[in-house]
Order: structure tokens, then C-alpha cells, then sequence
């Protein structure tokens, strides 16, 4: 089962303009451990707040932050659906 982490957080993760959507934590989590493009600090507090909040030991705010960082150090870029309704 995944669990629906909120908004889903969409970034653009090649150079080509390829997307990604994460639409639950289990995604970001898979995404930090098994394809993330750097191995830094960011990545690793990432996987301690995911963690800590698929445990329901912290908030998965602060999981979703943390993620945010982490994708921001690793070049990711947000991407907005500008097309989607208002």
C-alpha cells in the first residue's frame, strides 16, 4: 500500500525535460535510495526525515522539505503544471 504524501512534487529530472511526479512517500523514498543522482547530505537527511515519517515518527512536512532540498542539490528543477486549472 503507499501512502498519498499531499501535493504531489513534480521535478524536471533530465537534461531532456523528462519529469518526474511524486505523488507518494514511498516514491521518494525509492527514488533517494535507488536512483538519486548525488550521494550527499541532502540525500541523507532526505532518507532520515522519509523514514522517520513513513514511521510516523516526524511529519511528513518535514519529510516533503527535506525531499525539496534535496532535489534542489541534486539539480532538479520544480516543475509547475501551468496548464492545469486554476
Amino acid at each position: 500500500m503507499e501512502i498519498n504524501w499531499g501535493t504531489p512534487l513534480t521535478y524536471v529530472v533530465s537534461q531532456d525535460g523528462d519529469t518526474k511526479k511524486f505523488t507518494t512517500i514511498e516514491q521518494a523514498r525509492y527514488w533517494l535510495r535507488k536512483k538519486w543522482p548525488v550521494a550527499d547530505h541532502h540525500r541523507d537527511r532526505a532518507i532520515d526525515h522519509v523514514d522517520a515519517a513513513m514511521q510516523c515518527l516526524a511529519p511528513v512536512d518535514a519529510a516533503r522539505q527535506a525531499f525539496a532540498r534535496a532535489a534542489q542539490s541534486a539539480g532538479f528543477v520544480a516543475w509547475h503544471d501551468t496548464a492545469a486549472p486554476a
